[in-house]
């Protein structure tokens, strides 16, 4: 079992395109992960696209985009993170940690993630507001 087991979800009020455009932004993924080198593994357009990862994790990630169907619309992104710290230096080389360590980096990781999704989600819903 990876030691960063993520599993992150939310309600976006903005069309599939939209947030699969965003989702697609390779310069988004630097400053949404600038420790980290995702590597599509597999495009899935509007549904999403997933990612191998190496840098301060290896692993793998994803983001599967659903769209929501009326009244409301919009879009229900789903986000998976599954990875285990590297050794120091490595990039990616798993590195072994204690429960604690453990404990510690899914923390980091699930606040980062949260924070990404909320800052996209009040960009694009501001977009959709605005029009």
């Amino acid at each position: 079992m990876p030691t960063v087991d993520l599993v992150d979800e939310n309600y976006l009020r903005a069309p599939i395109e939209r947030v699969a455009e965003a989702v697609h932004d390779e310069a988004r993924w630097r400053l949404w992960w600038p420790d980290l080198r995702p590597a599509v593994f597999m495009d899935r357009g509007t549904a999403g696209i997933r990612w191998n990862i190496t840098g301060a994790l290896v692993g793998s990630m994803e983001i599967w985009l659903e769209a929501y169907e009326p009244p409301l619309g919009g879009v229900l992104l789903h986000y998976y993170l599954r990875a285990d710290p590297t050794a120091p230096g490595s990039g990616s080389r798993r590195a072994t940690v204690s429960r604690r360590a453990g404990h510690l980096h899914s923390l980091r990781w699930a606040r980062s993630g949260k924070q990404n999704l909320w800052n996209l989600k009040d960009e694009l819903e501001a977009h959709e507001v605005g029009q």
